[in-house]
């Protein structure tokens, strides 16, 4: 999506939440000054060369999802691409599966996301407000390959193609970067881990901004986005949902 486009969409959210662009801005900071030159170059560019036409796999972790189950997948010409969220890539590897990429704001196991990364996953760090000290304390400890993100304009060294939680983040990235398909694996809008009241309420408001967004990209994407169901079978993301009526 166009900065443009989505620039409104974040302003909303901001609103509900009431996250501060100020300090967005030094998350924003804070990671750029961590991130190596190679990280900072040509991140748009980088990310394209791994995704453009290949069939997605966008990977969450909804609760009793486990990895992918690829071998129920049609035989494809090329082998499908992992975009996998956040803490997801703990379950992929534990499977033998390393991600070809993972868009984490370094709030899950991110040990799992190091791993992941010395083996030749490509990493989406995201900042946000609330996690420099995870920037400070992990982003120097990754061996591989990194892009950089936030939720403000895009800069030469920063990505915004969309997308508030990590899962949905995913899928933006998968469709602006010119994937073939993209099948939602491990997403679930209505249950989460959480178990505190307040925080439980939170994560799962931010979850349905998360399903209404994906409503929105099925709708406008020239790129068929398909909800992966546990018995194997794929169904389209369903685009009556929007972000004027969450």
């Amino acid at each position: 999506m166009e900065y443009a486009a989505w620039a409104g969409r974040y302003r909303a959210i901001q609103q509900e939440f009431g996250f501060s662009l100020e300090r967005e801005a030094a998350a924003a900071e804070a990671l750029e000054q961590r991130l190596r030159p190679r990280d900072r170059a040509a991140p748009l560019e980088r990310l394209r060369r791994r995704i453009e036409g290949r069939d997605a796999i966008v990977v969450g972790r909804a609760p009793g999802a486990g990895p992918p189950p690829l071998w129920r997948l049609p035989a494809l010409d090329r082998p499908p691409l992992l975009l996998v969220a956040d803490g997801a890539a703990a379950d992929c590897l534990a499977a033998g599966l390393v991600p070809s990429l993972i868009v984490s704001d370094l709030d899950g196991p991110v040990e799992s996301e190091v791993t992941a990364n010395g083996r030749g996953s490509l990493v989406v760090v995201h900042a946000h407000g609330d996690n420099v000290p995870a920037i400070e304390r992990w982003v120097p400890e990754f061996p591989g390959e990194l892009v950089g993100s936030w939720a403000g304009p895009p800069r030469p060294s920063l990505i915004n193609v969309g997308g508030f939680t990590d899962g949905d983040r995913a899928a933006f990235l998968a469709e602006a970067m010119g994937a073939r398909s993209i099948r939602l694996w491990g997403f679930d809008f209505e249950r989460v881990r959480e178990t505190d009241p307040e925080r439980r309420e939170r994560k799962l408001a931010k979850l349905r901004w998360a399903r209404n967004l994906l409503g929105e990209l099925a709708a406008t994407s020239r790129v068929p986005l398909l909800t992966w169901r546990k018995d194997g079978t794929t169904v389209p993301y369903e685009t009556g949902y929007s972000t004027s009526t969450r």
